[in-house]
């Protein structure tokens, strides 16, 4: 399994990649592996300003649907919009062309008290 050191992880397996005053956020590899095939991500917070931890979507693999938690919090800018026709990005790509959203942080301060990638590793036994 891959887990890049520039991103920070959550306990819920969400990744998040700082961009200034932006970010990008995904599931990581590891969840995708876990959920299996990757059939539909349904996120209905564009334009919406979300605090941490609140859902912004659902993805659906072949057998269960996930809710997706944001690592910080902001404002919901872009959906992917090339998981419209293929959701499978989430499972060929998860930590590039399978993003999920673009955010606008509100406080980018809160990044820092996720987890590294080493420390994610430790938390799924990796």
């Amino acid at each position: 399994m891959n887990f890049p050191e520039n991103l920070k992880y959550t306990e819920d397996h969400e990744w998040i990649k700082v961009e200034g005053e932006t970010a990008l956020i995904g599931i990581t590899d590891y969840a995708q592996k876990e959920l299996g095939d990757i059939v539909f991500v349904d996120v209905t917070s564009e334009g919406e300003t979300l605090g941490a931890g609140e859902v912004f979507g659902n993805i659906e693999a072949v057998k269960t649907v996930s809710e997706l938690l944001l690592p910080a919090g902001g404002e919901v800018l872009e959906l992917n919009p090339a998981l419209a026709d293929n959701p499978a990005l989430v499972n060929t790509d998860p930590y590039g062309e399978g993003w999920i959203i673009k955010i606008k942080l509100s406080d980018a301060s809160q990044v820092a008290s996720l987890l590294s990638a080493a420390d994610y590793k430790s938390k799924i036994g990796a």
